[in-house]
């Protein structure tokens, strides 16, 4: 990883969470950025990730540690777990051990980023079911003391019925209960699909309290909402077509408490510096 670079760039210690947190203050790190470290041995993974800075973190598994070792080397490099991810077919399957991971971490969110196709949401009977299940599951966290969290992956903008008023992500935000589900925007799935992140944040606010900090390539094909796209349409932040200090300004007024950066792009060693670079320098 370019490194050097980075410390030539002020870094940002964690403060005090509260509403309308300045976004400099929490950029942290979803660690699927580094899946491809991990590989090497978790603990390789987090000293790159220590080394950039970073302190908040968001996980995705704890690779081939229990969670309660990945919380001691999540400690031993100086990070804290925000949040943690489990997918929607691990919590249909045991929600009880997801939430156990979750706590063991550390995390205050645990967040469902992921559905399967033939799981996901198709119209407003399955966003009324899975909005349900997230109900249900965020009675389980908030019992667990945690906050159960939904990221958006682009496939739940789908008109929810034939006369097109809402979307199925509309109906899924109807449905869920504020008190005990909240949302984590993935700002690059959100223009792949074709929506505008500042309309959404201010169309829901006080519903967002993570987001994902993601760029996508200038000239890249939107209105798409398939959750799926090419790694080469990632590009580091501040590199690509997404209006970041609209979107940032935004979110610090709606009450986004975590920016975590997730790197999907083909060089992740080389595009997280230069995201972060851009992001320590961003004046809004």
């Amino acid at each position: 990883m370019h490194l050097k670079r980075l410390a030539l760039v002020p870094l940002f210690a964690v403060s005090t969470f509260a509403a309308g947190v300045d976004f400099h203050d929490h950029i942290g790190m979803q660690l699927w950025s580094v899946r491809e470290a991990m590989k090497s041995g978790e603990n390789f993974a987090l000293d790159l990730v220590e080394i950039t800075g970073v302190r908040e973190v968001e996980t995705a598994g704890t690779g081939k540690l229990t969670p309660e070792q990945f919380a001691d080397a999540l400690k031993a490099h100086h990070l804290q777990a925000v949040g943690a991810h489990a997918g929607y077919e691990a919590l249909k399957k045991d929600a009880a051990a997801a939430i156990h991971e979750a706590k063991a971490v550390g995390a205050k969110y645990l967040i469902c980023p992921w559905m399967p196709p033939a799981m996901r949401p198709k119209n407003a009977d399955d966003a009324r079911r899975i909005a349900a299940e997230f109900n249900a599951w965020g009675e389980q966290c908030r019992a667990a003391g945690l906050k159960f969290g939904y990221h958006t992956h682009g496939f739940e903008f789908l008109p929810a019925s034939a006369d097109g008023k809402d979307l199925v992500f509309d109906v899924i935000m109807r449905e869920t209960k504020p008190e005990l589900v909240c949302f984590e925007m993935d700002v690059f799935w959100v223009v792949h699909a074709g929506q505008d992140p500042v309309a959404l944040l201010k169309k829901y606010p006080d519903r967002w309290r993570l987001m994902h900090v993601k760029d996508m390539r200038k000239g890249a094909e939107t209105g798409l909402s398939t959750g799926s796209a090419p790694d080469s349409d990632g590009v580091a932040v501040g590199a690509g077509q997404i209006d970041w200090p609209a979107i940032l300004r935004t979110a610090q007024k709606v009450g986004v408490q975590h920016y975590l950066l997730e790197d999907e792009t083909p060089d992740p060693l080389q595009c997280i510096p230069d995201s972060l670079i851009y992001l320590r320098a961003l004046k809004l």
